[in-house]
C-alpha cells in the first residue's frame, strides 16, 4: 500500500494536475491517503510529484494512524482495539472499502518542519520516499 501526503497548497497549480489532486481526494496541504500498489496510481504520482510525497507504509505506522488520526462516519475516534481490526483489514484487503472509515487523513504539519517544499526528496520534501515515509507520518501525527 502507498500512503501519499499532499505538501504544496493550490497556489499556481496547473489544472491537470489540480484535477490528478482531486482524483487522489487531496485537496487540501498535509491531507493524506491510502492506495494500493498499482500502475495507474503510479503514473498519478509521477504527474503530481512536485506537489506530493508518498511511500509504502508498514503496519505498525498504519496502526497508530488509524487511532490517532482514523475518523468513522459522524467523525467520530477510533478507539486502540477497533484500530487493530482496521489495520489489519487494510493491511489484508489492500483497501479501505466496507470499514466505514473515512478515506482522508488529516495530519498536522511536520515537527521540525519539511526541509524545503521546492525540492525533492533526500534534499527536500517532494517526490518517492519509500520506507521512510514512515518517519514523516510519525512526525506528522
Amino acid at each position: 500500500m502507498f500512503f501519499v501526503i499532499r505538501i504544496r497548497g493550490p497556489a499556481k497549480t496547473d489544472k491537470r494536475i489540480a484535477d490528478t489532486l482531486k482524483m487522489l481526494r487531496l485537496n487540501r496541504t498535509n491531507h493524506c491517503v491510502l492506495v494500493p500498489e498499482n500502475p495507474t496510481f503510479e503514473g498519478m504520482f509521477k504527474k503530481a510529484k512536485s506537489w506530493i510525497t508518498w511511500g509504502q507504509i508498514d503496519d505498525k505506522t498504519l496502526e497508530k494512524l488509524v487511532f490517532k488520526r482514523g475518523r468513522l462516519d459522524g467523525n467520530k475516534r477510533v478507539d486502540q482495539k477497533r484500530a487493530k481490526d482496521i489495520a489489519k483489514k487494510i493491511v489484508k484487503n489492500q483497501s479501505l472499502n466496507g470499514l466505514k472509515i473515512k478515506p482522508i487523513f488529516r495530519l498536522s504539519p511536520p515537527s521540525k518542519g519539511h526541509k524545503s517544499v521546492k525540492l525533492s526528496y533526500p534534499k527536500g520534501a517532494l517526490g518517492p520516499r519509500g520506507d521512510k515515509i514512515n518517519e514523516l507520518i510519525k512526525r506528522m501525527i
